[in-house]
C-alpha cells in the first residue's frame, strides 16, 4: 500500500518546482512530474500485476488537478478489475488508427491501386485512360465516399446514366470500379462482397450489355475471296502492302508485324519469335513461316539505321493507317485486323485441324484448350502445317476446289 501523501491544493501544485515526481495526494500514487526545463505532466504510479509502471494522465495545466485525480481514480478502478489501463489505452488508440485508416475514400484508393499496378499496364496511355474513365464517371458520384461505405446502390447510380448510351464505356467503368474495390478489400480497407461485381450482383439490376448493343467486329473479307484478293495485293509494291501481306500469311496482329525486327526472324528455322512485351497476352509467341512468308522476307531491302523488318521511308515503324491506306487504294472494305477473322473462318470451314491449333496461330489464350496447348510446346508442328495449308489456299485464285482436295494437308495429320 503506497504511503498516503498530503493532499495539495491547486495553488500549492502550481507552486511546485522540484524536478522529478512530486506527490500531490487525493489519490494514492498520483504525482506531478516536473522535467527540465519546466515540462509538467501527471503520472500515476500504481502496481499492475507484478509491475509498477508510470502511467501518464496528461499534461499540466491542460489537465487540471481535479481532472488528474478523476483520471487516477478511474485507472485504479480498472486495476482493481484486473484490467491494465495502459494496455486498454493502447488498444483504444490502435482501434482508432485502424478506423481512420479504413476511412480511405474511393479517389485515394484508385490512386494507390494504380500506383501498385503501374507495371502491369501495357503503356502510359493505357494507364491514363484507365484513370480518366474513373475520374469522369465514378469520382463525381463516389470519389469522396469511404470505400467501406460503397454499396450496390452507389454503383448503380454511377452506371445507370451511361449504361444504355455508352455501354462499352460503362462496362469498363464497372470493371475498373470492381478492381479498385477488390484491392481495397485485400488491403484491409473494406470487407464483404464487392458491389461492383457483375455475376449475382449488378446482373440482377442492369440489362446485359450484349442485349443493349451489338459488338462491332472488324471489317473482314469472306475467306473464299482471299486468293483473288492476294493476287491484287501483290500488285502493290509499297512497304505498307508488304507488311499487310506478311500479316495475312502469318495471321499476326498489325502491331506485331509493324514492330517486327530482323533479330526476331530466323529464316533458316523458318520461325518468327515475337517477344512477350510486344504481345497482347504478354507471352512470347513463335510463328512458323510458310514458303511465301520466307520469300517475302528474303526479297525485302534492308534499310540502314534501323532493325525494323517493315520500316517507313524514314526508318520508323509504320502506322496502322499505312496498312489501311493500301486497302483504301484497292477499294477493299476491310481493315488489317479483319484478315485474322478471314483466316479463322477458313480454318474452321475448310480444314480439320483442332480449333486450338488456329487459336494458337492467332495467339489467343483465353480458353482452357489453348492454355493446355501452350503447355504442349504451343502445338508448333501442327501450326506449321496449318500455315502451309493457308499459304497454298491464298495462292489458288478462283480454284478453291484445288485446296479442298489437299486432304492430307488440311486434315492436320
Amino acid at each position: 500500500m503506497p504511503k498516503k501523501a498530503r493532499e495539495l491544493s491547486a495553488l500549492e501544485v502550481k507552486r511546485l518546482t522540484k524536478p522529478g515526481l512530486n506527490p500531490v495526494g487525493g489519490v494514492a500514487g498520483l504525482h506531478l512530474q516536473i522535467t527540465h526545463p519546466g515540462g509538467r505532466s501527471w503520472i500515476l504510479r500504481a502496481k499492475v500485476g507484478n509491475d509498477r509502471p508510470d502511467m501518464g494522465l496528461g499534461g499540466y495545466p491542460d489537465v487540471s488537478l481535479a481532472d488528474a485525480r478523476d483520471r487516477a481514480r478511474a485507472y485504479r478502478a480498472l486495476i482493481e478489475q484486473g484490467i491494465n489501463p495502459r494496455e486498454q489505452k493502447e488498444a483504444a488508440r490502435a482501434a482508432l488508427m485502424a478506423a481512420e485508416a479504413k476511412a480511405l475514400n474511393f479517389d485515394e484508393a484508385t490512386k494507390r491501386f494504380l500506383s501498385s499496378k503501374t507495371k502491369e499496364f501495357s503503356n502510359a496511355k493505357h494507364a491514363a485512360q484507365w484513370r480518366a474513365t474513373l475520374d469522369t464517371y465514378a469520382s463525381p458520384k463516389i470519389g469522396k465516399l469511404a470505400v467501406d461505405k460503397i454499396e450496390l446502390p452507389h454503383i448503380v447510380e454511377v452506371l445507370t446514366p451511361i449504361w444504355d448510351s455508352k455501354t462499352e464505356t460503362a462496362t469498363r467503368v464497372r470493371q475498373r470500379i470492381e478492381a479498385v474495390l477488390s484491392w481495397a478489400t485485400v488491403s484491409g480497407y473494406r470487407s464483404g462482397d464487392n458491389p461492383a461485381r457483375w455475376k449475382n450482383g449488378l446482373d440482377m439490376v442492369l440489362p446485359k450489355p450484349s442485349k443493349i448493343t451489338k459488338v462491332k467486329h472488324f471489317s473482314a473479307l469472306p475467306w473464299q475471296t482471299m486468293p483473288v484478293f492476294m493476287v491484287e495485293l501483290r500488285k502493290h509494291s509499297g512497304m505498307g502492302a508488304k507488311a499487310l501481306e506478311f500479316g495475312i500469311l502469318t495471321a499476326a496482329r498489325s502491331g506485331e508485324v509493324r514492330g517486327a525486327t530482323w533479330d526476331e526472324i530466323d529464316l533458316k528455322a523458318k520461325l518468327w519469335t515475337v517477344p512477350a512485351q510486344r504481345m497482347k497476352a504478354k507471352k512470347a509467341h513463335r510463328v512458323p513461316l510458310n514458303a511465301d512468308a520466307i520469300r517475302l522476307l528474303e526479297a525485302l531491302p534492308r534499310l540502314d539505321g534501323t532493325n525494323l523488318v517493315f520500316p517507313s521511308a524514314r526508318g520508323k515503324m509504320l502506322s496502322d493507317a499505312t496498312l489501311g491506306a493500301t486497302l483504301k487504294r484497292m477499294e477493299v472494305d476491310a481493315v488489317p485486323h479483319g484478315f485474322r477473322s478471314s483466316f479463322k473462318d477458313w480454318a474452321r470451314s475448310v480444314t480439320r485441324f483442332p480449333d486450338e491449333v488456329s487459336e494458337l496461330a492467332l495467339a489467343h489464350v483465353s480458353s482452357d484448350a489453348t492454355r493446355a496447348a501452350y503447355a504442349r510446346d504451343e502445338l508448333l508442328p501442327q501450326r506449321s502445317k496449318l500455315m502451309d495449308a493457308w499459304c497454298v489456299f491464298v495462292n489458288s485464285p478462283t480454284k478453291v476446289d484445288n485446296v479442298l482436295s489437299l486432304d492430307k494437308m488440311l486434315s492436320g495429320k
